[in-house]
């Protein structure tokens, strides 16, 4: 941070370049102008302006078309928080009961949203995965089962920021799944148990049951996993 407490350069002329967009300034798929009128329209350098342009497309905000310029992104939210999943997948061991308590806050909720709003095509694809689940005792397999099962039930509540953070969420939570149903005798039946449960619930379009079955699945593996780190 520079001595006037508001960041360098670059990081203001990053959130000039946000602020443009949330105004309407800058819209969804348009390009932006060139580096040079750009970097002269917020009376910063060219290379502040490169750095800044650089850190927005890390962030998804900006994509870079190879011989035509750089565009604003379409900004969804699986885009823009692409970054996160990628801070989830990549935190210290010590950190996933964390990221597992977040999970069954977001699970929850998106469990709750699906029983009001879920259609019987999309009941029937839930069903279609626990199915799937029932049909075998391998636990990667059923891992990939269940990780569709959620993925269904999220896709039923109509959220896609929602969305967007379970499924960073899940990419870190995989191992511990994966390692629960490896060494924990009875995993593999009693997440059976579980996701049926949860089923029940938005058959029932009982948004509190689906809420408090779905807290419950994730909090067993979250108790499953402190209780082996020391969390």
């Amino acid at each position: 941070m520079d001595e006037d407490g508001r960041g360098t350069v670059p990081q203001r002329a990053v959130e000039r370049i946000k602020a443009m967009i949330a105004e309407g300034t800058l819209r969804p798929g348009q390009r932006l102008p060139t580096e040079r009128d750009l970097a002269a329209r917020l009376g910063i350098s060219r290379g502040s302006m490169r750095e800044a342009v650089r850190a927005l497309t890390v962030m998804g905000v900006l994509e870079a078309r190879h011989g035509s310029g750089i565009y604003v992104t379409q900004l969804r939210a699986a885009d823009l928080l692409e970054t996160f999943g990628a801070m989830a997948d990549l935190s210290p061991g010590a950190q996933l009961p964390e990221m597992l308590e977040v999970r069954r806050i977001l699970e929850s909720a998106a469990a709750a949203l699906a029983a009001a709003r879920i259609t019987e095509e999309q009941l029937a694809d839930v069903e279609r995965h626990l199915a799937a689940m029932n049909a075998t005792d391998d636990p990667e397999e059923l891992l990939t089962h269940d990780l569709a099962f959620h993925r269904a039930i999220t896709a039923a509540a109509g959220n896609e920021t929602l969305a967007a953070l379970l499924e960073g969420l899940s990419s870190r939570t995989v191992r511990a799944r994966v390692r629960r149903g490896h060494q924990e005798r009875g995993a593999i039946e009693r997440t059976r148990r579980e996701h049926a449960a949860v089923l029940a619930a938005l058959a029932a379009r009982d948004p509190e049951a689906a809420r408090t079955a779905a807290a419950a699945h994730v909090a067993a593996v979250e108790t499953w996993l402190r209780e082996r780190i020391g969390g």
